[in-house]
């Protein structure tokens, strides 16, 4: 397969996790791979990746700029990929300019899409980012919320429009016109053998079940945690203590009040109950 296989998601969904399984896969070592070394795995918002191959910097240019010319930069990148490209990206599926998406098609030969329990996201989106719960509520549910896009600081990251948590997933999902295969984090944690090998075989790799579950094994979370406890982790939020941090299903039961709990429903209802973390009477699944 040839061009860009997209890891997207909203954040704090398993993305990073993947990465780390992937590039553990990719490796079949004999000791698992640094957190801090995820190989031919660039982040699409990476300001470091645009200027190195725009040749000029996205200093000089406004967002809205900086949003036209990032489908040309995706386009340049998968030509030049000597084999698949696997991207990590939490920007929404949106068009930046004259129908033009961010995400072009001519760049891309599919998508893996991580969702996650938004009960659950919530609450490690909040200790990732440094915020109380009910503004991290308020942003999950904000149709316009953005990563990085204060004017008064240079970000590492270029701006990424999320959007709310629903019409982020409904982007991907419904509105990409390339294959998508949906990944729930509770089935990664689940089933795990299962769940990674459909990604596996979704992305055009030809790894056998044993180096699957191996890549599984030197990606577990404890090793994720004891490596970030060892070195530190260098896509870690200054505003949060560390990355890895629980990795549960249902830690949202321990953290949310009740209010907060039927806030989150009552904003993304439709979308959850459509993947199986409403049933259908309603009853939270996860």
């Amino acid at each position: 397969m040839n061009g860009i296989i997209w890891l997207a998601s909203y954040p704090k969904s398993g993305n990073t996790w993947f990465r780390v399984f992937l590039t553990n896969l990719l490796r079949d070592a004999d000791a698992p791979a640094s957190i801090n070394e995820l190989e031919h795995m660039p982040i699409a918002s990476a300001r470091d990746v645009f200027d190195n191959n725009m040749g000029f910097e996205a200093l000089d240019l406004t967002a809205d700029e900086i949003d036209r010319l990032r489908p040309e930069l995706y386009i340049h990148l998968a030509e030049n990929a000597k084999e698949p490209l696997f991207m990590k990206i939490h920007d929404a599926y949106i068009e930046v300019s004259d129908n033009m998406p961010l995400i072009p098609q001519a760049a891309t030969c599919g998508a893996l899409y991580f969702i996650r329990n938004p009960l659950d996201v919530a609450v490690s989106f909040a200790h990732h980012s440094g915020l109380d719960l009910d503004t991290a509520i308020t942003r999950m549910a904000d149709d316009d919320f953005a990563f990085c896009g204060k004017l008064d600081r240079l970000h590492n990251q270029l701006c990424q429009k999320l959007l709310s948590w629903n019409r982020h997933v409904l982007s991907w999902v419904d509105s990409a016109p390339f294959p998508v295969c949906v990944l729930r984090y509770e089935d990664m944690t689940a089933k795990p053998l299962e769940t990674f090998k459909k990604a596996v075989h979704f992305s055009g790799l030809d790894h056998t079940r044993d180096q699957i579950q191996k890549a599984l094994d030197f990606s577990s979370f404890d090793r994720v945690q004891q490596q970030e406890d060892a070195e530190g982790f260098k896509e870690k939020s200054p505003a949060s203590s560390r990355f890895f941090r629980k990795g549960q299903v249902g830690s949202w039961r321990e953290e949310l009040s009740e209010k907060q709990v039927q806030q989150i429903v009552q904003d993304h209802r439709n979308v959850m109950r459509r993947f199986g973390y409403l049933d259908e009477n309603g009853k939270i699944v996860f």
